[in-house]
């Protein structure tokens, strides 16, 4: 006989996915967010998850911690000794873009995985011109769906790792994509290890950033990703674009603006 106190409960990845769930069923403003009600929200799902006597990740206690931060900065009054600039700023300009770069990821990662069920179910004659790059010739270059397969072994690895990290230093699109050109500038050959470049992330959350910095730099053709057989080590290698994608000061100059 079935129990008649069956309770069901959404489960997320992250408290970022639970937190973007809670904007979008309410059709909130993403650059918005009425950090009270969110936060009233968010801890009534964690103490549902309690309740149920689920264990609640250190990850989603951190944002717990996080959001009643955010709100107590909001319901304070200013501080009269801070600077004209940080009683200009927003509290929750950090969490704002911290979820909107997650949401592109997001939405990248779907639209990919889409492109991968089709490949999947659809043959069709390769464009042999991406094997005849001079840049690339005697490799395989990489499609978007590998890209997507070698980030998420690594993300999970990262997931592997028990530990509870009491600051996240947060990074932006624009500095990772500094990052990965300063590697690849600095290599005797021009090519960074995508797999090595992935695991010096600090966090979770900068790998998805750099995720987010290799797709830029791929579209603006200053990288292609290469490997030299099928299955190899992936590279993000130097291609004809890198210099005119960057300006004079090394700044990525196509970059949406979202990004900086």
């Amino acid at each position: 006989m079935a129990s008649p106190y069956n309770i069901q409960i959404a489960m997320y990845e992250g408290p970022l996915d639970l937190l973007l769930d809670l904007i979008k069923k309410q059709e909130i403003n993403i650059h918005d967010i009425p950090i009270a009600k969110i936060t009233a929200q968010y801890l009534e799902y964690i103490h549902k998850l309690e309740a149920l006597n689920v264990d609640v990740s250190a990850d989603f206690v951190y944002m717990a911690a996080t959001l009643i931060y955010i709100k107590s900065k909001m319901l304070l009054p200013p501080d009269p000794l801070a600077s004209p600039e940080e009683m200009a700023g927003d509290p929750r300009a950090e969490l704002v873009q911290r979820l909107v770069e997650h949401e592109k990821f997001k939405n990248a990662a779907q639209l990919l995985y889409q492109k991968q069920q089709i490949e999947e179910h659809v043959w069709s004659k390769p464009d042999k011109s991406l094997y005849n790059d001079e840049e690339t010739e005697g490799d395989l270059v990489v499609s978007l769906v590998d890209l997507v397969k070698v980030f998420q072994q690594v993300l999970e690895r990262r997931r592997e790792v028990s530990r509870i990290e009491l600051k996240h230093d947060q990074f932006t699109v624009a500095q990772m994509v500094a990052q990965l050109r300063a590697r690849i500038l600095a290599n005797d050959v021009p090519e960074v290890n995508l797999i090595e470049f992935f695991e010096a992330c600090p966090s979770r959350h900068a790998m998805i950033v750099a995720f987010l910095a290799v797709l830029e730099m791929v579209k603006l053709q200053a990288v292609v990703l290469a490997q030299d057989k099928q299955f190899g080590t992936i590279v993000v290698r130097r291609h004809k674009m890198f210099e005119a994608a960057f300006d004079e000061k090394g700044e990525i100059q196509q970059i949406d603006g979202e990004y900086r």
